[in-house]
């Protein structure tokens, strides 16, 4: 299945409390909010994309509580983005002193971008919309991204101020200066 963008211009402009408030009334719907306010219903994953996503959260996060740098959250968080866009990447970290700096509203969605995000595509997803969210998350802040598709065995890695870089069959991705240290090996994501 894929994710379903309803434009609501017609009817209602959602508002940041309005939009809270429909994702705690809906707990079990993953719902994003573009800049542009239509709202975005995403369908669970299968079996396969849900191992794929809890293993490179779990190495993300392994790699986290080694260094202590930051805090790392998982595709249910939401952000809101310099543009007003509420998004929930697949995986995400902020360094800490910048979440210390903010304070925000623990029950809240957090105010800002991410400094590193991962898209994993789905069998289901289709890449343009993908592309175009990790390009959005680059517009509004994000350090480091990167695009994983096992479906063609790639990484698109987006940097702020640079081109995107497509690497083909890798065996492994840096997290470079943002994440330092920081490898995920990809043999679990695309098999061998």
């Amino acid at each position: 299945m894929t994710a379903l963008t309803l434009n609501l211009d017609s009817i209602a402009h959602l508002t940041y409390d309005q939009f809270r408030e429909l994702c705690r009334e809906n707990r079990d719907i993953r719902l994003e909010l573009t800049a542009k306010g239509e709202l975005i219903v995403m369908p669970p994953t299968g079996w396969e994309s849900g191992r794929r996503n809890s293993n490179l959260n779990l190495d993300l996060g392994l790699w986290n509580r080694q260094t202590g740098l930051g805090v790392l959250f998982d595709s249910s968080t939401g952000f809101i983005l310099p543009n007003g866009a509420i998004r929930s990447p697949d995986a995400a970290w902020v360094a800490s002193e910048r979440l210390t700096a903010l304070n925000p509203d623990p029950e809240g969605f957090l105010p800002l971008a991410p400094d590193f995000v991962i898209e994993l595509r789905s069998a289901s997803d289709r890449l343009k919309p993908l592309q175009d969210k990790m390009q959005e998350y680059i517009d509004n802040g994000v350090r480091l991204g990167w695009l994983l598709n096992p479906k063609d065995r790639t990484v698109e890695i987006y940097r702020i101020g640079k081109g995107i870089e497509v690497l083909h069959s890798p065996i492994e991705v840096s997290g470079e200066d943002v994440l330092p240290g920081f490898v995920l090996s990809l043999e679990g994501i695309f098999g061998s």
